[in-house]
């Protein structure tokens, strides 16, 4: 792939603006809007690889775009906020964003949390395996197609984030296998782990809600208390 297209969302246009030099810099296609219902209408029109999105914005803001682009796409979402508070994070990952940071924020970070994301978007599965790599891994009726990276349950598809692919396919690659959290973190965001526990739980949560025909009493992502997760072979 020659040029990523990112869309860049938030109603200070001179933000816009920066985040896009920075990105352009890179070598990146930048698409701009300046609300929420703007962003979909570009993520409709075109091929958006990964979106940077503010949260307060007028007309509709990135909270609730997000949960309207999560009802039918799996583009990376990186949210943006003044906010700071855990709170508010937690609520952006639970609306289906993949990462979340806090303005003012370090030209330098947002670049590498960007590739980050498009490492796994794009690439999904280039993660390292204690087995070898399998095209189809299963575990009762939960079933991953690892070359067109869909998820079913009992013949049923369900819809993941890039984030929650890679989570799945982690465990389902070692299943019985239990993972800490800080082992969670680290090899599926890739980078070292700080206080993860809110963003893997919340990852984990999500997943169950998915998969799971009742998430408090989990059939196949079972919780270790005190160790980490597993998923269990069936």
């Amino acid at each position: 792939m020659d040029k990523y297209n990112i869309l860049v969302v938030d109603d200070d246009r001179e933000i816009v603006s920066a985040i896009a030099i920075y990105l352009e810099n890179e070598g990146m296609h930048v698409v701009k809007a300046y609300d929420g219902l703007e962003a979909l209408e570009a993520v409709a029109q075109g091929n958006i690889h990964l979106i940077v999105m503010d949260i307060m914005m007028p007309k509709l803001d990135g909270m609730k775009a997000t949960m309207r682009l999560r009802e039918e796409n799996n583009i990376p979402i990186i949210l943006l906020s003044a906010k700071s508070e855990d709170t508010d994070k937690i609520l952006g990952l639970n609306m289906g964003a993949d990462d979340y940071i806090t303005k003012p924020f370090n030209p330098l970070e947002l670049i590498a949390r960007v590739k980050s994301q498009l490492r796994r978007y794009v690439k999904l599965g280039t993660l390292p395996q204690e087995q070898p790599d399998e095209e189809i891994l299963r575990s009762g009726g939960l079933v991953m197609d690892c070359r067109s990276k869909t998820v079913t349950v009992d013949g049923e598809p369900v819809k993941l984030t890039p984030i929650e692919l890679k989570i799945t396919e982690l465990l389902l690659r070692n299943q019985n296998r239990v993972f800490s959290i800080d082992e969670i973190y680290e090899r599926v965001w890739n980078e070292p782990s700080f206080a993860p526990e809110n963003t893997v739980a919340v990852h984990i949560r999500r997943i169950r809600e998915k998969i799971e025909i009742n998430p408090k009493d989990p059939k196949y992502l079972k919780v270790v208390w005190g160790i980490g997760y597993k998923i269990e072979k069936l």
